[in-house]
């Protein structure tokens, strides 16, 4: 079977250390996140399967995909999952200018903070103070990373990748490339995405089975973490 190492090494969470690899806990807890949404139908095909399993999820939003389906993105925070920050426009950070990068993900954290706040008729400035954040391809420049921090956000990167997204990869290699290396504390990244959703649609239930009958909980990630 084809397996593709899906886990983070530690010497390189050791290089990094100022960003969030994963939840220090001893407790059955995992931290599913989806990047790249909101998308019609998938989104909402992910929402229903948490709910049927009691999940929480932290969905890594692109700012866009926001504009484009604000009903979906609402859903997702009235269903009480966390929201990320994944820039506006998908962007790679090396390969824009730093001032274009923070400005495109300022921008989509406005965007988050005006829907949330219309949902939860809390004031939209108060949402700003914590933030999360994950860079699409989980690349940018040391620079950019520095002032992201400095403007608030939390860089929120992975412990264990599913490679969903890759079309390379059989369906279930993707559930083996979770099940083999998520632990307690595991932040895992899939992808609500149209291309990640035939390995997706099959791994997605089949993981949150597998751990909850482990007696795991997925919870989503927040700004107590």
């Amino acid at each position: 079977m084809q397996i593709i190492p899906a886990k983070t090494p530690d010497f390189v969470k050791a290089l990094f250390p100022n960003f969030i690899w994963n939840i220090n806990t001893k407790n059955k807890e995992i931290y599913l996140t989806f990047d790249d949404g909101p998308t019609p139908e998938i989104t909402n095909w992910v929402l229903d399967l948490l709910n049927k399993f009691d999940a929480k999820a932290t969905f890594f939003c692109i700012g866009s995909n926001i504009d484009k389906h604000p009903d979906i993105f609402n859903t997702i925070i009235k269903e009480g999952h966390s929201i990320g920050n994944h820039t506006y426009n998908h962007l790679k950070g090396w390969k824009h200018k730093t001032k274009v990068y923070l400005n495109d993900i300022e921008d989509t954290q406005a965007l988050i903070n005006r829907n949330i706040s219309l949902i939860t008729n809390k004031d939209a400035n108060s949402l700003s103070r914590v933030k999360l954040f994950r860079p699409p391809y989980g690349k940018f420049k040391s620079k950019q990373s520095k002032l992201i921090q400095n403007l608030g956000y939390k860089i929120i990167l992975w412990d264990v990748l599913s490679y969903d997204w890759d079309k390379s990869i059989s369906e279930e290699a993707c559930l083996n490339n979770v099940i083999t290396a998520a632990k307690e504390g595991s932040i895992i990244v899939f992808h609500d995405s149209i291309k990640a959703f035939p390995n997706l649609k099959y791994a997605l239930p089949k993981v949150l089975e597998h751990f909850s009958n482990q007696g795991f909980r997925f919870k989503r990630i927040n700004e107590a973490e």
